[in-house]
């Protein structure tokens, strides 16, 4: 199926590894131009050369998402390379487990033992990083009348997870959002959405997986029949459906890629 993506131009963050890099070679692989956004150029350029390695078009650009004015030099650099941003993947955020500490926890501390720090860690990456890539990008997308938003939230915000209230909450907050921005936009025919992944076996999650794989499989329905658990592909792949003009009346939507995980309404 064409995707009909061919040429649009993409920016996905926080896609120097993990989702976020899968993401963008699976946008280059339906013939969208992407830029890579990442915190560290080296990895930024390393994943804009895996894809101009295979024949695709990419760049890679350095912006903390938390920093508007940042943000909008980095759209400001993609559209005098490309012209302006077509498809926006809001990926960037903070590993739920980032230690050997955060693994032997299954991923943080109880809500009573969290500080503000940890707090704001959270809310800044994930809700701010939202808002300001957002922001930088809608008005272009409405003057042409055409734009997909698509931002990478968590079973976390769906159903909530103990040891990961702060996250939870963030994540919520970009679901609800999203539901906003999507009334707002749809007269603009832009669309906005979420992709909603459970438990998926990235750099990030690789020390946690290997102590308590087998616990965790036992969660997911799917993963007692195939034998695993989520891939960064299966994220892309639905990534890249609601990024697609095939995805043209699906918005203010949150599609579950978890293995059935969770179920709710």
């Amino acid at each position: 199926m064409d995707l009909g993506i061919k040429d649009r131009v993409a920016l996905v963050t926080g896609a120097g590894r993990g989702i976020g890099r899968q993401i963008c070679l699976t946008l280059a692989e339906e013939g969208a131009r992407v830029a890579v956004n990442d915190v560290f150029q080296e990895r930024a350029d390393a994943v804009a050369d895996e894809i101009r390695s295979a024949g695709g078009q990419a760049i890679g650009v350095v912006a903390d998402v938390t920093d508007g004015a940042a943000v909008a030099a980095m759209v400001e650099r993609i559209t005098a390379e490309w012209g302006a941003v077509d498809i926006l993947v809001n990926n960037a955020g903070i590993p739920v487990i980032a230690s050997a500490e955060d693994a032997a926890v299954a991923g943080g501390q109880f809500f009573a033992q969290s500080d503000r720090a940890q707090w704001d860690r959270s809310m800044g990456l994930i809700t701010y990083g939202v808002l300001a890539c957002s922001r930088a990008v809608i008005e272009g997308m409405a003057e042409r009348r055409w734009g997909r938003i698509v931002s990478v939230v968590s079973d976390a915000g769906r159903v909530g997870e103990p040891r990961l209230v702060a996250y939870s909450m963030a994540k919520a907050g970009v679901v609800g959002f999203s539901k906003a921005l999507a009334k707002e936009m749809g007269r603009f025919c832009v669309t906005v959405n979420c992709v909603s992944p459970a438990t998926t076996e990235t750099e990030a999650t690789a020390a946690w997986l290997q102590a308590q794989g087998e616990q965790i499989m036992r969660q997911y329905p799917l993963a007692k029949g195939l034998g695993r658990l989520g891939q960064p592909s299966d994220i892309a792949c639905a990534v890249a459906f609601l990024a697609s003009q095939r995805a043209e009346w699906i918005t203010g939507q949150v599609l579950s890629v978890n293995g059935g995980y969770s179920m709710p309404d």
